[in-house]
């Protein structure tokens, strides 16, 4: 990729922004015929100062931004810094989307969901297909995409979604249609809470040999621990809100650690414990707050923060409770529990290991996804007709009203998804 930008690179739209020298009919004395015609030099964007240069492609539609960051170095550099996410979310151009990712054995499947799509038909997802060379694998081997996603965790940074799986890390870069292999956790995981704060990106539990709590920093693509979880936890989802990560349910790995439950409980009454509760590490402070219980008890299956909340789904082996938790910290209600709607799951669902769910924060929307094949599996296992029941179901929580609403379901070909939520 050359440091300056070529003219050849330049849409017809672009281009029609800028005068022609060559038209004669542009010159005051075009009736002149023996009149010499000005010289006037052709104005390029690369001409044009940092500050201008931002502002002119801020401005360009979501499709055109895959050419626009292959111009060059310098517009690249533009497109990826926070200033342009800044103008772009200004001038009203970024929505929040979901994303589900799934691979194959060797490509990588993601379907995106824009939630506001303005006036017209009821929005559906957009389904995209990545391969290893030539179609945006960024170098990725094969390899690389075979089960990446099965049991990977997502985070979203930006308008980039890091694949975070247990012996490999992959960043898929919405913008650009691009993926690309970046560094490994410090400590093999599966089934581990995940959350970002400030650009960064948070990890604990998964891992039965350590309980660290590892910090990506995806400038420099390396990782370090920067503390140690009071639990060791599998199965456990985080989320983040106003500094504090929240590593939230799951199963307890090993003996408890220093600050952990009383190891003369019960294995039962413990495993009840750690999978309706929470731990908060403060990252500014480097420490953790007092842990807390979900009211009610039950098993957290899937959790997410939205508008200053966590929002968290426990099962109670026959139905489903759907809690909040003020999680600002600034406002005055830091901690206190609120029971919200449940989710009307169709009436052809039970709840059982075999139905999934991911709850993803998407603006002031909470979207529950349940991954594409589960349902089908459950109703081939206890013989009911699959009538009126389609796969992936995808359900929007409108946290003002207070009202669950029927989303437009997962794609067919996208099974076992990773979600996340990213402005685009």
């Amino acid at each position: 990729m050359s440091e300056s930008c070529n003219s050849r690179h330049f849409s017809w739209l672009m281009k029609s922004c800028f005068p022609n020298p060559n038209d004669k009919s542009l010159s005051p004395h075009h009736h002149h015929q023996h009149h010499q015609p000005l010289k006037v030099a052709a104005p390029t964007l690369s001409s044009l100062p940092d500050d201008l240069l931002l502002e002119c492609l801020s401005r360009l539609p979501a499709t055109s931004l895959p050419a626009a960051a292959s111009v060059c170095r310098r517009w690249s550099r533009v497109l990826d810094s926070p200033a342009f996410s800044d103008l772009r979310r200004l001038h009203g151009l970024l929505r929040p989307s979901v994303f589900a990712l799934s691979s194959l054995d060797s490509a990588l499947l993601s379907a995106s969901l824009r939630l506001d799509p303005g006036p017209g038909p009821d929005p559906l997802w957009r389904v995209s297909l990545f391969l290893p060379d030539g179609g945006g694998g960024g170098g990725l081997p094969p390899a690389c995409f075979q089960g990446l996603v099965a049991h990977a965790r997502l985070a979203a940074i930006g308008p980039r979604i890091y694949i975070i799986g247990r012996n490999a890390v992959a960043r898929y870069d919405t913008w650009t249609g691009t993926v690309a292999s970046r560094s490994p956790m410090t400590f093999p995981r599966k089934k581990f809470a995940v959350a970002v704060h400030s650009g960064r990106i948070y990890v604990a539990g998964g891992g039965g040999r350590t309980s660290a709590v590892e910090e990506y920093d995806p400038d420099c693509d390396v990782w370090s621990v920067v503390s140690h979880a009071p639990r060791r936890r599998y199965g456990c989802v985080g989320a983040s809100v106003d500094g504090v990560f929240y590593v939230i349910g799951g199963l307890r790995i090993g003996p408890p650690t220093a600050g952990g439950t009383d190891p003369s409980r019960a294995a039962g009454a413990e495993a009840h414990v750690y999978a309706s509760s929470m731990d908060l590490y403060d990252v500014e402070a480097r420490g953790w707050l007092r842990s807390r219980a979900v009211p009610g008890g039950g098993c957290v299956v899937a959790a997410c923060a939205a508008v200053g909340h966590v929002y968290v789904l426990a099962s109670h082996a026959l139905e489903l409770s759907f809690w909040s938790f003020d999680a600002r910290r600034r406002g005055g209600g830091f901690g206190e529990w609120s029971r919200a709607k449940s989710p009307p799951l169709p009436a052809q669902v039970r709840l059982d290991s075999t139905v999934k769910f991911s709850c993803v924060g998407a603006g002031d929307k909470v979207v529950l996804v349940q991954a594409a094949g589960c349902i089908d599996d459950l109703l081939r296992r206890s013989g009911r007709s699959e009538k009126g029941l389609r796969e992936g179901l995808v359900l929007v929580y409108d946290t003002a009203a207070g009202e669950w609403s029927r989303g437009a379901d997962l794609p067919e070909v996208i099974a076992r998804a990773a979600c996340a939520c990213v402005e685009c």
